[in-house]
């Protein structure tokens, strides 16, 4: 069962969520506030799986809400307002509903974190691998983790760069870089993820794996800056 919150000063808009969540036999919402600092000392107490998250609210909005955040539940934003969804993504949201928000919609969303999670909760119990099979064009390929360079998004699918080729797959950036050993590979940018091994040059706000350049984008530097740090890295980025 995913524990959900909803956060959304409209009192209509929480009732919606809330008969959506009954609809949904793996969905369960344990609370909602009507305010992003009322559920600030829940979730530091509670273990919550899934959080709905309006953006134009008092004291605090959304996307604000969730930069403050260290360790934030997956979140599905909810919201009257499309020009927020390109720096919503770059905070890694699951999804983006505009509303009014149909139910169908709001089933594909919820869908994607039930995946997202399943797949951590089964790779949690495999045995450790080198590698990883993908889905192309109809058969299972293996990838062995350190032919990856880089994994690129493309909407719906992602690229996979390998030294010797490369390969598309049907499923989401977010998706697979969670299904990645951590030890090895790093998101850089909202479209893209590296294998840490294969960056070669850190220069300004790139990335160089191959002496191509990969932006480093603003959410993700701090991380990069720590993983620099920890390697024993003298950069100044």
């Amino acid at each position: 069962m995913i524990s959900c919150i909803i956060i959304d000063d409209e009192p209509l808009a929480i009732k919606v969520i809330e008969n959506f969540i009954e609809k949904v036999d793996f969905l369960t919402c344990v609370a909602s506030f009507s305010s992003a600092p009322e559920s600030i000392n829940f979730l530091k107490k509670n273990k919550v799986d899934l959080m709905f998250l309006d953006i134009n609210m008092p004291f605090i909005d959304g996307i604000s809400f969730l930069k403050k955040l260290t360790d934030p539940p997956k979140t599905i934003i909810t919201s009257a307002h499309s020009e927020y969804a390109l720096e919503s993504y770059d905070l890694n949201v699951t999804d983006y509903l505009l509303k009014p928000i149909s139910f169908e919609r709001f089933e594909t969303a919820v869908t994607k974190v039930f995946n997202v999670l399943n797949d951590l909760e089964s790779n949690s119990k495999k045995i450790s691998h080198d590698f990883i099979f993908v889905r192309v064009n109809k058969v299972s390929v293996k990838i062995n983790y350190d032919d990856i360079f880089v994994i690129e998004s493309l909407k719906d699918y992602i690229k996979i760069i390998t030294k010797t080729s490369s390969f598309i797959v049907h499923t989401t950036l977010t998706s697979f870089t969670e299904s990645l050993p951590q030890s090895k590979f790093i998101r850089i940018h909202r479209s893209t993820t590296v294998s840490i091994d294969k960056i070669d040059i850190v220069d300004g706000f790139c990335a160089y794996i191959n002496k191509k350049p990969y932006k480093i984008g603003g959410s993700y530097r701090e991380h990069f800056k720590n993983l620099l740090l920890n390697s024993g890295s003298n950069s100044s980025f």
